[in-house]
C-alpha cells in the first residue's frame, strides 16, 4: 500500500511540476482534473488496490471521504505537531459487509508549490480556472504544511 501510494503521489506530482513549469498553476490545475484520476486507475490496476484521493475539502465531486477516511485523516492531523508530514499514514483492517478490507491511509501535505490552487490568496488566473473547472471548489484556504487530504486505499483480503 505504501509503495501504490508512493506510485501514485511521485507520478502526479512529476506531471503537476512539469504543467507548472509550461504554463503556470492554470496547466496545473488541467492535470489534477484529466491526469489524476487516470494515474490513480494506472496504479489501482495494476497493485490491484483501490487507489483514490479523498479530502474534506474536496476539489473534485467523488473525492469526499468516507467514515473510515475522515477518521484516518483526522487522527494523522493530530500526529501532524509531533512527526514529519510526509511519513504521516495509517492502517487498519475493517471487517465489512463483504468481508474484511485492508484500509491503508497516506497524508497529503501542502507543500509550498500547492499554494499556488490551494492557497488563500490565488491569481485572478487560477480562480477563474477553479471556478470553470470545479464550480463547488471547496479545496483552498490551506496554508503550508498543512494536511490537505488522503491518498486511501482499499483492498479486499
Amino acid at each position: 500500500a505504501r509503495k501504490a501510494a508512493g506510485s501514485l503521489a511521485q507520478a502526479l506530482g512529476g506531471e503537476l511540476k512539469q504543467a507548472m513549469t509550461a504554463g503556470g498553476p492554470e496547466a496545473a490545475i488541467g492535470v489534477c482534473k484529466e491526469r489524476a484520476p487516470k494515474i490513480a486507475a494506472d496504479v489501482s490496476q495494476k497493485t490491484g488496490m483501490q487507489v483514490t484521493r479523498v479530502s474534506p475539502k474536496n476539489r473534485h465531486p467523488n473525492a469526499v471521504p468516507d467514515a473510515w477516511e475522515t477518521q484516518a485523516q483526522a487522527d494523522l492531523e493530530k500526529r501532524l505537531a509531533g512527526e514529519k508530514p510526509g511519513t504521516l499514514d495509517t492502517w487498519q483492517v475493517v471487517d465489512t459487509p463483504n468481508g474484511k478490507v485492508f484500509r491503508y491511509a497516506k497524508a497529503l501535505p501542502v507543500g509550498a508549490i500547492c499554494l499556488n490552487c490551494h492557497g488563500e490568496n490565488l491569481t485572478d488566473g487560477v480562480k477563474a480556472k477553479l471556478a470553470s473547472d470545479y464550480p463547488n471548489d471547496k479545496a483552498t484556504g490551506y496554508s503550508a504544511g498543512m494536511l490537505r487530504g488522503l491518498i486511501s486505499i482499499k483492498h479486499p483480503l
